[in-house]
């Protein structure tokens, strides 16, 4: 049987991509992964499998991540991916294409805008609306951003954090800066070459960020295995890495984003600024739950800082809102056809 028009929200995330499917709720959450063949450009995996061969593929196959920064790196493979999204989302055949609404970092370009736009297009959307990620975590997380007051929200992503101050259902003050999961797996990367002379893979990475990773220094020390190649002997190596050295690899992004949090703050209008005081600052995305970082975070800026529940699913669940209330919400979209 052929069912009408389907509505799909999407958060393109730089390290995962989740997907909500109108009247199904979150459908799937997949990695932002796509691996190919090298030379036929067959695509052979999309999402978790195409993960698992990140560092692990013979040379005739690549695994892409198409997202950097919270941009589109590569648009091919961005819309290869979208149309996997999309039609494994709709999952029968549909009488109209799906009406889609994407998740985008704030302070992105036009150009970046229309990329997003023209992917979702040729991946076979009908028509594609386009909202920023911290007006949908907002939303999300459950703030009323009608009120004439001051909400704020600091989304820590893959790619990116998003800084935004929210009042009456706009946004009045944001910033974007580039350091999100993927700076911090980076970061330790980096540290664990710099003190250990040993060379780990980005999955490494991540897992050790998930195990032991922490911001605050007081925090009790918690320790993990890696396993990975000695630079000096060119042979595999166990060490042992602890939340002491994890809070040290990742002072540097961490302190970006603190940066970044408190130049937001500083243009904020006083009013909002003292509302703000009082209700306190909303931290969603998967960076938030770092260990320690709401708590360096409130002690750096003076403010209270609050986890918000389920941090990883904020975003998409700010674009299911928008779909069930789309009068109310109109507003709230950035781009795309002016009514839903």
């Amino acid at each position: 049987m052929l069912g009408l028009s389907t509505d799909i929200g999407i958060d393109l995330g730089t390290a995962n991509t989740r997907v909500y499917l109108k009247g199904k709720g979150v459908v799937f959450r997949e990695p932002s992964v796509v691996a190919l063949d090298a030379e036929t450009r067959k695509v052979l995996a999309v999402g978790k499998e195409a993960r698992m061969m990140i560092g692990r593929t013979p040379g005739s196959i690549l695994a892409i991540r198409p997202m950097k920064d919270g941009v589109i790196a590569d648009y091919e493979i961005t819309e290869v991916m979208l149309r996997h999204f999309i039609s494994r989302a709709c999952g029968r055949k549909v009488l109209m294409k799906p009406r889609v609404i994407i998740c985008i970092p704030s302070q992105v370009t036009g150009v970046h805008k229309r990329a997003v736009l023209e992917a979702a297009a040729q991946a076979g959307a009908r028509q594609t609306f386009l909202v920023e990620e911290p007006m949908a975590a907002a939303i999300g997380a459950g703030l009323d951003i009608w009120e004439p007051s001051g909400n704020m929200v600091v989304d820590v992503g893959g790619g990116t954090t998003d800084i935004a101050v929210i009042s009456l259902g706009g946004i009045v003050v944001a910033d974007s800066c580039a350091v999100g999961g993927d700076k911090f797996d980076e970061s330790i990367i980096r540290y664990v070459r710099r003190e250990h002379n040993l060379m780990i893979g980005e999955r490494t990475g991540e897992d050790i960020k998930i195990q032991v990773g922490s911001v605050y220094p007081q925090a009790p020390t918690e320790a993990a295995e890696i396993r990975g190649r000695d630079f000096v002997t060119g042979l595999p190596k166990t060490i042992s890495f602890s939340s002491r050295e994890a809070c040290l690899a990742l002072c540097e992004p961490v302190n970006e984003i603190i940066s970044s949090v408190k130049g937001v703050l500083e243009r904020t209008p006083p009013e909002l600024a003292a509302d703000i005081v009082d209700r306190g600052i909303v931290c969603t995305g998967g960076g938030a739950l770092l260990s320690g970082f709401a708590r360096l975070l409130s002690e750096e800026i003076g403010i209270p800082v609050h986890i918000a529940e389920d941090p990883m699913s904020c975003v998409i669940m700010g674009a299911s809102k928008i779909f069930e209330s789309p009068k109310m919400f109109e507003n709230s979209l950035v781009a795309g056809a002016k009514s839903m």
